[in-house]
């Protein structure tokens, strides 16, 4: 059986690109260590449209219709989804504390919803949205090791607006590519948006910083770690994410999202650092919120079967 374009290939795809985006926490440190974080952006990016260009030409070969017919919602897409997101997360850490930006980025898979709701004109289904409440609440625990509110209140910076306002960028995206490009594969359209992307942040770098000058200045280690984000953390993460969403939809692939921070923190474990009690049930009560809210878990069906078993009518 041909698993692909299947809902269980398009779940797999999209574990395997929130892996990728989870392992980019770790790795960007080693990026940051010797290049400011624009000039580190555009040559994760460079890495990026290369290999995703090359995979392009070769799997489905570069044709001028799609972009012809597609280059005003690529060119916005690219500028939202990859130069917008990426740029708010780097402008608002400046303010931001850690713990906060990853609160509010786990809230993208709830506007995400609320988007394609809005869009499409109606509700998102009640276990769904009950489904990405748990999730959200595990990844507050896992990210905040159980303290969700220090000092009995939240602080809320000029940083945690731009983050804010680039999580609705990141869900304006997942939405975007499903409903406003027309006649393209996956491929096709994360490769044009990551492409105007890349340009649109190469012009934000050189404005703000100086790219070439900072790039002879880096090591070894800090542009193989560019290379390793561009690649697996931006072209397959990217390419994989966009084929979960022409599968299954942007509502129900965007509660992915909330693995991010699971995966990094697996990545966290492997490297030798153990969560804590909190963590490992911020870990559990995310797996079961997003199960939930993908209808893998049927609480009725569930409580049918939990009665027969009271009852003895299961052996």
């Amino acid at each position: 059986m041909n698993m692909r374009g299947t809902p269980q290939f398009a779940v797999v795809v999209t574990l395997i690109a929130t892996f990728f985006w989870g392992s980019n926490f770790q790795v960007t440190k080693f990026a940051l260590a010797s290049l400011p974080p624009w000039t580190a952006s555009v040559e994760r990016f460079f890495f990026a449209v290369i290999c995703i260009f090359i995979f392009f030409a070769w799997k489905e070969g570069v044709r001028g219709r799609v972009l012809t017919q597609n280059w005003k919602a690529f060119i916005v897409l690219g500028a939202i989804g990859i130069a917008g997101f990426n740029g708010a997360f780097f402008i608002g850490l400046q303010t931001s504390s850690p713990i906060t930006a990853a609160l509010i980025v786990a809230t993208t898979p709830i506007t995400t919803n609320i988007l394609e709701a809005i869009i499409n004109r109606r509700l998102p289904e009640f276990i769904r949205v009950t489904g990405m409440v748990i999730s959200l609440l595990g990844v507050a625990i896992v990210i905040t090791d159980g303290r969700l509110i220090s000092d009995g209140a939240i602080q809320v910076t000029m940083g945690d607006f731009i983050i804010f306002i680039g999580s609705l960028g990141w869900a304006a995206y997942s939405v975007g590519i499903r409903e406003f490009v027309s006649n393209s594969t996956p491929l096709a359209t994360t490769s044009w948006t990551m492409l105007f992307g890349a340009i649109i942040l190469a012009f934000i770098a050189f404005f703000i910083e100086s790219p070439i000058a900072d790039l002879s200045k880096g090591t070894l280690e800090s542009h193989l770690a560019c290379i390793y984000i561009g690649i697996g953390g931006s072209t397959f993460a990217y390419l994989f994410w966009n084929m979960g969403i022409s599968i299954r939809g942007a509502g129900k692939t965007a509660i992915f999202f909330n693995f991010v921070p699971i995966f990094a923190l697996i990545i966290q474990i492997a490297m030798g650092n153990m969560p804590g009690l909190a963590q490992m049930v911020g870990i559990l009560i995310t797996i079961t919120g997003v199960f939930l809210g993908q209808s893998a878990i049927k609480p009725k069906k569930l409580f049918d079967l939990l009665l027969k078993r009271s009852n003895g009518e299961l052996r």
